[in-house]
């Protein structure tokens, strides 16, 4: 079986694949052997071209995001979401409101009241344009009236380090990607861009932890949730009962201690979504993403 990763070596998805094929072997949930490929090019579009070529292919599942249904409606690439089969979403980054750690901003509230203060004069870094973090900025300006200007780097490290020497008035981050930061001091987070606060109870800086982090909806800025799941596909054209033994294969890996080590190592979420409530989660993902992208005039066609 090939496990296509829509991303370079060493990156998030590229571990998320690799974590589930190591997994795979040590319990031997699959009798066939797994090799990994590569194929990152064009924000990942490479590797969703890759699988949508081998319709009713029963051996080729492709790892991405939630790019593999939101990159065609975002962007001119030759396949669409039709040309790819769900299987399952196993884990989800979160996004969490980062400033400086000298910033006298303590609240979601006070963040949106500098930049009322100030229109256009705040900036948050991101990684990439027209992608996850500028369109969470885009939500932020709507949902709480403000004129934030947005500044692409080409990572979430990057946009870490801009934050860090306070280049920038904040970033949306996930946990991992400014980890260090807060741990040094040099960043703070100010809200979690989810429904309730992190489960972890683990004290990651001093004596904070990720659960202490309040919602944004709560503290300021209405936005419920707002998160990047893990995902995993196959062609379109196969068999139903080819989907379902690898939803079961990853149901089982889910529920695995070493994949619960890798949510706590990544500070991702967990909860494993597949068939009816991952077709469910797609649409009202899609939908949500979509009326951004048309607001900003960033739709494809």
């Amino acid at each position: 079986v090939e496990f296509v990763v829509t991303a370079g070596p060493g990156g998030g998805t590229d571990i998320f694949a690799r974590t589930i094929q190591s997994i795979i072997a040590k319990y031997e949930l699959m009798k066939a052997p797994v090799v990994v490929t590569n194929k990152g090019s064009a924000g990942g579009a490479e590797g969703f071209v890759y699988a949508a070529t081998a319709k009713g292919d029963a051996y080729k599942l492709t790892f991405g995001t939630n790019n593999a249904y939101l990159l065609p409606v975002r962007a001119k690439v030759p396949y669409t979401a039709a040309d790819l089969t769900p299987v399952a979403a196993l884990a989800s980054d979160e996004f969490v409101l980062w400033v400086n750690g000298k910033s006298d901003v303590k609240t979601a509230a006070e963040f949106v009241e500098k930049a009322k203060a100030a229109p256009g004069a705040l900036k948050v870094a991101g990684s990439q344009s027209k992608d996850v973090d500028q369109i969470l900025t885009s939500m932020i300006n709507d949902a709480a009236g403000t004129d934030i200007g947005y500044v692409p780097f080409k990572s979430g490290g990057e946009a870490a380090v801009q934050l860090a020497g306070d280049h920038v008035a904040a970033n949306v981050n996930n946990p991992s990607e400014n980890l260090g930061q807060w741990q040094a001091g040099m960043v703070k987070p100010v809200c979690v861009f989810k429904a309730e606060k992190l489960k972890s109870d683990t004290k990651v800086a001093g004596d904070q932890g990720w659960a202490d982090i309040p919602t944004c909806k709560d503290s300021g800025i209405a936005i419920d949730n707002y998160a990047m799941p893990r995902t995993v596909w196959l062609a379109a054209g196969v068999e139903s009962d080819v989907v379902s033994f690898y939803a079961d294969v990853l149901k089982k890996v889910s529920e695995t201690p070493e994949w619960q080590k890798y949510l706590a190592d990544t500070s991702q979420s967990g909860p494993y979504m597949s068939g009816t409530e991952f077709a469910d989660f797609i649409k009202k993902d899609e939908t949500a993403v979509s009326a951004v992208l048309k607001r900003e005039g960033w739709l494809a066609n």
